[in-house]
């Protein structure tokens, strides 16, 4: 809700009909600019949020999403490259063993860790999209997770922002809160199984452990 806060802010001052008029009169120039502005604003860490709920203000719905999802993914693949090509030196001479070992523990995951940062509530979405880069996590693996991670938050921010109208009375902003709950309790049910069956694996392999025969 703090993203759509500041939609309204810098858009509404200027007249939502006004702008959505202004949109398309672009046509498809529009559509194609704004992928390009989410995918550039997403490799310099501006909110999410702000770019899917001015979508869903600008575009309607349906529409909103599918760009936002593009721009997102675009952006998020974008950085990956980066960091890739010119991060990895840096990061290997200069970062301490806690980093390096939690970039080893997303290489060796792959795609399921890419997912789990994609919906575990609170993880800096587009940090984790340069920390992804310098691990040995393949590209489409990593794309193909992010495009499924950020799709059901990118259907929920610009839903959002295309309720401002009728916030309370929207069964679109209903379900779109419905949806960022349900992605944060299943990120944190995931990861807590994760990290039992962890320990788990570990007391089973540590030295002088048993394994007993089920009866």
């Amino acid at each position: 809700m703090a993203a759509v806060a500041v939609v309204v802010l810098l858009l509404v001052g200027h007249g939502i009909a006004d702008i959505r008029r202004a949109v398309d009169g672009l046509g498809a120039w529009a559509e194609i600019g704004f992928v390009a502005l989410v995918a550039l604003l997403t490799c310099a860490f501006f909110p999410f949020p702000v770019m899917a709920a001015a979508a869903g203000l600008l575009f309607g719905t349906l529409t909103g999403t599918l760009l936002t999802i593009a721009g997102g993914t675009l952006g998020a693949c974008a950085a990956f490259g980066i960091a890739r090509r010119f991060g990895a030196g840096p990061v290997a001479a200069l970062a301490p063993e806690r980093l390096h070992r939690f970039l080893d523990a997303v290489g060796r995951r792959g795609f399921v860790a890419v997912l789990y940062l994609r919906i575990f509530p609170g993880v800096p979405r587009d940090l984790a999209n340069y920390l992804c880069g310098i691990t040995t996590v393949r590209f489409p693996a990593y794309a193909a997770a992010t495009l499924i991670g950020i799709s059901p938050r990118a259907y929920a921010y610009v839903a959002l922002g295309g309720s401002i109208g009728d916030p309370l009375g929207s069964p679109q902003a209903f379900t779109a809160t419905a949806v960022l709950v349900t992605m944060a309790l299943l990120g944190l049910f995931l990861v807590r199984r994760d990290v039992r069956r962890s320990g788990s694996a570990a007391a089973t392999s540590s030295p002088g452990s048993r394994s007993v025969a089920p009866p």
